[in-house]
């Protein structure tokens, strides 16, 4: 793992696609329980999260997919997780399934950079969903992602 250095002080820029890569200390489950307290309010249930991440780290069957983490030393400031989808066109080839940061490390450009550097390691188009409320869906309009469609779900 080579990390790429950012114009952020001190902070790292790594991209993870096996968990033999994940710096020490840092488990699947941990990865999951940061995102899940990050996102807040906008999280996603903790066994979604871990569920996403066993099929980038444990599935071998699956196309899979990669990890972004954003690091000061040995101290996660925030992540990204991309997942390959086995389709392409009626649905694009990856999906941004997960972006944390810190709250106290917001506004510095680490989730800028975390998108950026996802998007530079994927093939093909990228799809994410995110609410309409979420004052992140700036940054992903900046980024240049568009809305195509509007998602609608049937819940039981």
């Amino acid at each position: 793992m080579s990390p790429i250095e950012t114009t952020l002080i001190k902070k790292r820029i790594d991209v993870v696609r096996d968990k033999a890569q994940l710096p020490e200390g840092l488990t699947p489950d941990r990865l999951a329980r940061f995102l899940h307290e990050v996102m807040a309010p906008y999280e996603d249930k903790l066994a979604d999260i871990k569920s996403a991440l066993s099929v980038i780290f444990d599935d071998t069957d699956h196309p899979g997919g990669f990890v972004v983490l954003g690091m000061e030393e040995d101290e996660l400031l925030g992540a990204a997780v991309i997942h390959h989808t086995p389709w392409s066109g009626y649905v694009p080839e990856n999906m941004l399934l997960f972006i944390g940061v810190r709250p106290e490390h917001r506004g510095q450009g680490l989730g800028r950079a975390l998108i950026e550097e996802a998007l530079a390691h994927c093939e093909g188009d990228v799809k994410l969903h995110v609410e309409y409320d979420n004052p992140a869906k700036r940054l992903y309009e900046r980024l240049g992602f568009t809305s195509k469609y509007a998602e609608m779900r049937y819940t039981r």
